[in-house]
C-alpha cells in the first residue's frame, strides 16, 4: 500500500464533494482525504500501484490544481 501526499486548491466541503466522484473513479484508490486544516489543502490517498501523475493529470483536467508533495 502506497500513501500519496498532493497539494490542492480542495479548501471547502463543495470542491471536495464535486472532485470526489473523480476520484472514487480512479483505479487503485483505496481511500483518499482532504485536510482543510493544513494551509496546502493536502490530498492523501491510500492507493495499490497508482502513479501520482495520474491523479495529477485527472484532477487537473478537471480544473483543480494538484501537485505531488515531495518528502
Amino acid at each position: 500500500m502506497d500513501i500519496l501526499i498532493f497539494k490542492t486548491n480542495l479548501e471547502n466541503p463543495e470542491l471536495i464533494n464535486r472532485a470526489g466522484p473523480l476520484l472514487q473513479n480512479i483505479r487503485g484508490i483505496k481511500r483518499w482525504n482532504v485536510d482543510m486544516q493544513d494551509c496546502d489543502n493536502v490530498l492523501r490517498i491510500e492507493s495499490t500501484e497508482l502513479s501520482p501523475r495520474s491523479v495529477e493529470d485527472i484532477l487537473q483536467n478537471a480544473g483543480y490544481y494538484c501537485e505531488e508533495l515531495q518528502d
